[in-house]
């Protein structure tokens, strides 16, 4: 009897693991990506509102905009290999109800302090959410071929998401208050979390010996006291400053330690093994270096197009909207130009077409230029997606299907600490080569040429002060020293994409398929217990296609 209930169930349980159905899990998961993507830039255009309301002094201004990308990058790796011993789906819908909860109690704090709450839980339920999306991605679709596609719609959804969040917020504020910024989420999660629990499949890694406790959590803080140095060595802090230095080098010393806790312990949190395959650790090395040299198109966006140009928020996101389409152009046909070119040439010709666009765009000066900014765009939207693709693709197929959560843990990781660290490195070389250039102006006073020097907002906020010929000279030196710091920074931002195509020249000249199907639990069929405790008790190879 039992073998005529299981040899009847075996046709359902491969037709949901290998059938349509996984596209669905794919919708889903991109879903809950758009939604971490759009908050982490829909504040931004809030931030004046949010001041105005709150009354926020300058520290917790800064940490309601940092507290949640903070958060988020200190606690990826903790919930990504918790997801691997706990179930990552169950990670995931914990992460939709936290980040549903903390949407609302932001969308609605009465004070600065709740609002840095709010958003310090939404990190939490961003760091549950993000390496659950690809460690599920990774079970759900063992074919190399299919999965590299999905990965392309997962990383088109994300590009769409950074893009649109500022864009949604300024219409959001035009209509209504600022809290509506984050009213947006409720609604998506009230119907995520029933379709994710029905839908999601449940997978699970190696879960042998305890969880390191200890060891996550030295992790969470040191990554934690590492990306805090990192911003505020970003944002303009002295380096020998002690709330610098001293979450930096302390945060520093506990990643050490953790390392070597890993190494040490028979059943590690993370297989620092991994980075000995020279695909993996070559993968995760251009996730960094891209974006620590992409950092750069921050300043365009934020301060050329708008300070120096003139644009409004609206028109400089409209300006950016060719580089949103062109890497979601990039990332939905990532899967055939991947099992065409390789993963070396796909990522090594990504890094050199982003180069190639940083260098267009040192042709920008004091005048609009609208048809050197599309190109520029465009191929900057196109080459860094073939790049981000290529590496998270490589990443991913490396990695071994029980360590799915770590790894997609650490790509994530890498993300964010690029970004952090592209900033400090990128944002010092753009102040060492604008400073100089308002040294000396004439007429201008020592102090004010000082207080101009700090950024370009602050110049015209002077100039405007001074006045007169004075003021305008100002003005105009400001314009151009930043164009010429700008210039600079492009430069060195190209320099550090052609090291990364030569960086992935260690990745595999073609695509290798043919993978085994992981342990990926599907949701049981509801007629009746006896049918579902077979699925259950089914060995995964029943399940392959």
């Amino acid at each position: 009897m039992s073998g005529t209930t299981t040899a009847a169930v075996r046709p359902r349980r491969r037709e949901a693991g290998a059938g349509a159905n996984r596209w669905v899990v794919l919708v889903v998961l991109c879903v809950s990506l758009l939604l971490v993507a759009l908050d982490a830039t829909v504040l931004h255009v809030a931030v004046p509102a949010v001041t105005e309301d709150l009354r926020p002094d300058a520290i917790e201004l800064l940490w309601i905009v940092d507290i949640y990308p903070l958060v988020c990058a200190s606690l990826l790796i903790l919930f990504g290999t918790l997801g691997d011993r706990v179930g990552r789906r169950r990670i995931l819908l914990l992460g939709y109800a936290l980040f549903g909860v903390a949407s609302a109690v932001a969308a609605f704090a009465p004070t600065a302090q709740t609002l840095i709450l709010a958003r310090a839980l939404l990190g939490v339920g961003g760091a549950m959410i993000m390496p659950a999306t690809l460690s599920i991605l990774r079970q759900v679709f063992p074919d190399r071929r299919e999965r590299a596609l999905a990965i392309g719609v997962w990383s088109a959804v994300a590009a769409v998401g950074a893009a649109v969040g500022p864009l949604l917020g300024g219409f959001l504020l035009e209509h209504f208050w600022w809290g509506a910024v984050f009213l947006v989420n409720i609604p998506l999660m009230l119907v995520s979390l029933p379709v994710g629990r029905m839908l999601l499949p449940e997978s699970r890694g190696d879960r042998g010996g305890p969880w390191d406790v200890v060891g996550a959590l030295m992790a969470a803080v040191g990554l934690f006291g590492v990306v805090l140095g990192v911003k505020r060595l970003g944002g303009g802090e002295p380096p020998a400053s002690p709330f610098t230095l001293v979450p930096l080098l302390a945060g520093a010393a506990l990643l050490f330690l953790f390392v070597r806790r890993q190494a040490r312990r028979p059943h590690p949190l993370v297989d620092l093994r991994m980075f000995r395959r020279p695909a993996f650790s070559t993968s995760v090395g251009c996730i960094v270096l891209a974006m620590l040299a992409l950092v750069g198109l921050e300043l365009i966006a934020a301060q050329y197009l708008q300070l120096v140009l003139g644009l409004s928020p609206l028109e400089t996101g409209l300006r950016l909207l060719p580089l949103t389409v062109a890497a979601m152009a990039a990332g939905l046909a990532g899967a055939r130009m991947l099992r065409r070119f390789g993963p070396r040439r796909m990522v090594c010709f990504g890094f050199c077409l982003t180069a190639a666009a940083v260098l267009t765009l040192t042709a920008m000066g004091a005048n609009d230029n609208a048809g050197l900014l599309l190109f520029g765009f465009v191929l900057l939207g196109f080459g860094l997606e073939m790049t981000l693709f290529g590496a998270y693709e490589s990443m991913l197929s490396e990695a071994p299907a029980e360590q799915a959560g770590g790894a997609a843990a650490i790509g994530e990781t890498s993300y964010q600490l690029g970004a952090g660290i592209g900033i400090a490195l990128l944002g010092s070389v753009m102040n060492a080569a604008y400073a100089p250039g308002l040294a000396s102006v004439p007429g201008v006073p020592p102090h004010a040429s000082d207080a101009a020097g700090h950024s370009l907002g602050e110049a015209y906020e002077v100039a405007g002060r001074l006045g007169g010929p004075v003021g305008a000279a100002l003005r105009r030196a400001a314009r151009d020293s930043f164009v010429h710091g700008l210039h600079v920074t492009l430069l060195v931002s190209a320099g550090l994409l052609l090291l990364g195509a030569v960086m992935a020249l260690r990745l595999p000249r073609i695509m290798q398929c043919g993978e085994e199907p992981a342990e990926v639990e599907l949701p049981a069929p509801r007629e009746a217990e006896k049918p579902r405790v077979a699925v259950a008790a089914l060995d995964v190879r029943d399940s392959a296609p």
